[in-house]
């Protein structure tokens, strides 16, 4: 009888925790700082359609997240970065099995004061910049001043974007590092306020925190290639030389709330989020 007892307490409470999971009507976003207003419009807009459920989201960077959804902390992981193989081994370690979805495109503005003369800038002087190779704005045709590097810090998917995009120039074999002296900020909004209150600071950020208080600046493969701006037609186009994809990573492929939720990413109403919040949709 006891025996009997157990076994209908085990799958009572088996079934309960299905049902439970079935029901669920909450789900945990977290990750790439670039993406949270991404995020956090898509979430409200969604709740709107779909009262009753909840849609939290917060930053904390692309390895923040990506560690919360290893850890089974969070249901969505946003990343600005692909996934890294060292994470992936992690992930299978703990069962977890992150699967990876495409849901808008990125422009990474580099941004300097309103006040500073330099408004166009090659790759080659960015990675003198930021690496503390070219340290005074005279260098590349400003005034007599020191530059103040700013870049998100080391958990940071742009951080790890830039270096090896600009810094290494997509280089697997270079060890090129910013330059010590360069102040590592906790978010893209820090970034921006910096920028706005220091003229010799330069940093750089998702085209989505663009503001009148920051000047973006013309961005060429070398000195003999065209400048181009970061805006949304030219990343469509190709021709904005730091451009890279975003992405939304849940454990294994989404079901329920989650698959819900990624589903209107894509919508058409999801997409036009993408567009007004300074994004490249992927679907026109």
């Amino acid at each position: 009888m006891l025996k009997k007892l157990v076994i209908f307490f085990f799958v009572a409470g088996l079934s309960a925790n299905c049902f439970a999971a079935a029901e669920k009507k909450s789900i945990q976003i977290k990750g790439s700082d670039t993406m949270v207003n991404l995020a956090q419009a898509w979430a409200e807009k969604y709740m709107e359609a779909n009262p009753g459920e909840f849609v939290a989201v917060t930053g904390g960077g692309s390895g923040t997240g990506l560690s919360s959804l290893i850890s089974g902390t969070c249901d969505i992981a946003m990343s600005s970065r692909n996934i890294k193989e060292k994470e992936i081994a992690l992930a299978e370690k703990k069962g977890i099995s992150p699967f990876e979805i495409k849901v808008a495109l990125d422009g990474l503005a580099v941004v300097v004061n309103p006040k500073n003369p330099v408004s166009k800038l090659t790759t080659e002087q960015l990675a003198g910049i930021f690496s503390g190779k070219i340290s005074n704005w005279k260098e590349v045709g400003g005034e007599d001043k020191p530059i103040v590097i700013l870049s998100r810090e080391v958990n940071s998917g742009t951080h790890v974007y830039f270096k090896e995009h600009i810094l290494r120039n997509n280089d697997p074999a270079s060890k090129e590092e910013f330059a010590p002296g360069a102040l590592m900020l906790s978010s893209s909004q820090a970034i921006a306020d910096e920028v706005a209150g220091n003229p010799s600071a330069i940093g750089y950020y998702g085209m989505g925190y663009i503001s009148p208080k920051q000047k973006a600046i013309a961005v060429a493969k070398d000195a003999k290639s065209e400048y181009v701006d970061p805006k949304i037609d030219n990343v469509i186009k190709g021709k904005y030389p730091i451009s890279r994809p975003l992405f939304l990573y849940s454990n294994g492929s989404p079901e329920g709330l989650t698959k819900k939720f990624e589903e209107y990413c894509f919508s058409k109403e999801g997409q036009e989020i993408v567009l007004i919040t300074d994004f490249v949709p992927i679907t026109r």
